[in-house]
């Protein structure tokens, strides 16, 4: 794999020498799983960090999903289009075209839904195992599906949908669900310290890669770009020792953790490489 990055011009990504022209390739060659200082908006930021999460797991280890992801993405621009073009009013010609969206946004949606509740069913067990060995607490980690409507998605959405055209967006769906993170029943996001969020962050990383090294049969490598200098001292040895087998690059400002062993190691001072 070359990758060429050289702005202002595009990015050049080549496999075996030829240039790839879609980003399905560079997928298919290379998997990765990213630990970085600013994935604690996994668990402080809004809902789309969540479903996002969930969703990158659902690609990379079962491609079907990619594309009823992307599927699910272009309906749900054309309906938000059609919303606003009608300005509020609904006529014969808007309620044929809505329900024709509808339909495909149900069908898209309810799969997405299902997949992401049987992801979290898998990723529970092993977030736990990895945040109670990072933090050496008995505190129980939850994760609980929130959809943004109750019962069917088809009916859900003939509910809303004077309210999605007045405001010409569309209220409900796999694309406005969340994910509640909870330690010892505590809200993560807004009641537990950052050292605890982080602990959360770093165990559902783990809990992905290990899902995805199942289901794709590929161990993806580890990409920990300066982790460790957010971490106390024992959560950064807790982490090392938890690291999954496989190809591993990181980087860091200051020390490894205690006990860290390295195949290969390059020092940056001052712009040189040593």
């Amino acid at each position: 794999m070359e990758i060429q990055i050289a702005p202002p011009r595009r990015d050049i990504v080549m496999r075996n020498r030829q240039r790839l022209s879609r980003l399905q390739e560079l997928h298919d060659t290379l998997r990765v799983t990213v630990f970085t200082p600013d994935d604690l908006t996994l668990v402080k930021d809004g809902p789309s960090e969540r479903r996002n999460y969930l969703d990158q797991i659902l690609a990379d280890s079962q491609p079907k999903y990619r594309l009823a992801l992307q599927q699910l993405d272009r309906v749900l621009r054309q309906r938000n289009m059609l919303l606003k073009q009608a300005g509020g009013r609904l006529n014969s010609e808007v309620t044929t075209t809505l329900e024709v969206w509808d339909i495909q946004l149900t069908d898209l949606g309810t799969q997405i839904v299902e997949a992401r509740r049987s992801l979290i069913e898998e990723l529970l067990p092993r977030a736990r195992e990895a945040f109670s060995r990072l933090t050496r607490l008995r505190e129980p980690l939850d994760l609980i599906y929130q959809p943004s409507y109750e019962g069917a998605l088809e009916i859900a959405l003939a509910k809303v949908r004077s309210d999605d055209l007045r405001r010409g967006v569309s209220t409900v769906g796999p694309h406005r669900d969340d994910l509640l993170i909870t330690a010892a029943q505590l809200d993560a996001r807004t009641r537990l310290s950052q050292g605890r969020q982080r602990a959360i962050t770093l165990s559902l990383r783990l809990a992905a890669h290990d899902v995805v090294t199942e289901h794709s049969g590929i161990t993806p490598i580890l990409l920990l770009d300066d982790v460790f200098s957010e971490l106390d001292d024992p959560t950064a040895e807790a982490l090392f020792a938890e690291l999954p087998t496989g190809q591993t690059l990181l980087t860091t400002a200051g020390v490894l953790p205690k006990g860290a062993s390295i195949h290969h190691g390059v020092t940056i001072v001052e712009g040189g490489l040593t």
